[in-house]
């Protein structure tokens, strides 16, 4: 008989009784903090002064957040609209969408440029592309630590018991999205160090991001459960439905860029 890993750690780093520190907030935080110093390296390599790269930090979490969680709403709960309004606003309860964070991030990022950068939007994104890639990792560490994101039961050997909630072995599919998006930083990392960006036109890394990270969370959602009931009678889940246009839209870009 197969002794499978069991996962029963806390959520919480430590808590006071009227205050408490939980991994996913401190491993977001900490994703948000490293993304902002990766980037203002990888740009000042390029010479792009990073002057102002500070102030989009508030942009990025502010369109992140709110774009994750109305994407959460629009997507896989609509009813709340019309059932409590007011549960729109306790982003604290759960309930985040990826999809719609990255809406978020481009929105926002679009905003910032008018005022700080001459550049095109493409460019930043660009750059921006990379670490957002760490920071999706760290996430779905914090998911990990939630037991959330969780994939199907599974007898294979390195399926995971999450104690709070079952007891039944289960792919650590939020595990399988965390190593995937560090696989495709570093890539990213070695393609910028190697100069690769440079060779094509605006527009070639954020394609690669939306191909390559997209792709991977398509495949992941062979493994993990569903989100909603009626996601069973489809013949794919909602954020395989959701990441198609996604990988679309990065390989016209890819293309795009490489015929310029």
């Amino acid at each position: 008989m197969v002794e499978h890993i069991v996962w029963s750690g806390s959520p919480e780093i430590f808590n006071l009784g009227f205050f408490s520190v939980r991994w996913y907030g401190a491993l977001f935080a900490l994703a948000f903090f490293l993304g902002l110093r990766i980037l203002n390296w990888i740009t000042s390599r390029d010479g792009i002064v990073p002057a102002g790269f500070d102030s989009m930090l508030s942009y990025v979490i502010l369109g992140t957040v709110i774009g994750a969680r109305l994407g959460h709403v629009f997507f896989y709960e609509p009813g709340i609209f019309l059932s409590d309004p007011v549960r729109i606003l306790k982003v604290w309860e759960g309930g985040l969408a990826s999809h719609g964070g990255v809406l978020g991030v481009i929105v926002s990022v679009s905003l910032w440029k008018r005022k700080h950068f001459d550049g095109s939007v493409l460019t930043l994104l660009d750059y921006l592309s990379v670490p957002s890639t760490m920071v999706g990792g760290m996430i779905r560490l914090g998911n990990f630590f939630n037991s959330e994101i969780l994939g199907r039961p599974s007898d294979v050997p390195w399926a995971m018991v999450f104690k709070r909630v079952d007891d039944m072995p289960r792919h650590p599919a939020m595990l399988y999205e965390s190593f995937s998006y560090f696989s495709i930083f570093f890539l990213m990392m070695w393609m910028l160090k190697k100069g690769v960006h440079r060779r094509f036109g605006n527009g070639f890394l954020t394609g690669m991001f939306f191909v390559s990270v997209f792709t991977a969370r398509f495949l992941i959602e062979f493994v993990k459960e569903v989100q909603i009931p009626a996601e069973s009678d489809l013949p794919i889940d909602l954020g395989q439905i959701l990441s198609l246009p996604f990988i679309f839209l990065g390989l016209f870009l890819m293309a795009r860029a490489r015929k310029k």
